[in-house]
């Protein structure tokens, strides 16, 4: 597991977990393991003072804003919230996880694999923070499978290219793959977000991540941000 913080809010933390930690997912401590979910909710909470907030991920666009704990029912890919110790969570295996900081207390996360990314989901999330008082804000991108590891069907990116440009892709060997953290930060950019960093390696190249493509692992990491009260 690592940690690190927002630059424009040192109240404003981020988790990341990784193999060690187990599969992240609600009922779920490691890989084939199953828990309770109320075990792995106070083990969650042990981490961040709270129980960890979830959607049911549908790799779409939909936003839910929350300013309460969620038990995770709402089909959805990005979460938004101004509360203070409220946990949002999201899991991936490949796709990209994507924390939002704001200087205004603001925060959020997205999930954007090349069908959110496609359908919209960063600049939505982006616009439902702006909603809730967001001007200032960060984009940490999480682990991402890589663009050298994510072979793809030159028909699948024609859209993606048509939307964000030719740099969302490239050819070697007469093979096509698809640039997935290259899309996020194109989109973060049309959303009017400049100041972004990455935070984790390829998923498919990361042994301490898990990786659908590369390994078909069924469990899930998770990246967490959340605003504590406390300064």
């Amino acid at each position: 597991m690592e940690r690190s913080q927002s630059s424009l809010d040192e109240r404003i933390q981020l988790i990341m977990t990784t193999v060690a930690e187990g599969d992240q997912r609600p009922g779920f401590l490691r890989e084939g393991t199953s828990t309770t979910a109320r075990d792995l909710a106070v083990r969650q909470g042990e981490l961040t003072g709270a129980s960890w907030n979830f959607v049911r991920q549908v790799h779409g666009a939909n936003v839910c804003v929350i300013d309460q704990p969620s038990d995770h029912v709402v089909a959805a890919d990005g979460l938004v919230t101004a509360a203070t110790d409220l946990p949002l969570a999201m899991l991936g295996a490949d796709c990209s996880l994507v924390a939002l900081a704001s200087s205004e207390g603001v925060i959020g996360i997205a999930h954007a694999g090349w069908r959110g990314l496609l359908g919209g989901v960063i600049e939505a999330t982006v616009e439902e923070m702006h909603r809730l008082g967001a001007k200032n804000i960060e984009a940490i991108i999480g682990p991402t499978i890589g663009p050298e590891c994510y072979e793809f069907s030159a028909a699948d990116l024609e859209p993606l290219i048509d939307r964000y440009g030719p740099s969302v892709a490239h050819s070697e060997g007469g093979r096509v793959y698809c640039d997935l953290p290259e899309g996020v930060r194109l989109a973060l950019g049309v959303a009017g977000v400049d100041r972004v960093r990455r935070w984790g390696g390829c998923t498919a190249c990361a042994t301490d991540l898990y990786s659908w493509r590369a390994r078909c692992e069924i469990g899930r990491h998770a990246l967490v941000i959340y605003r504590t009260s406390s300064a």
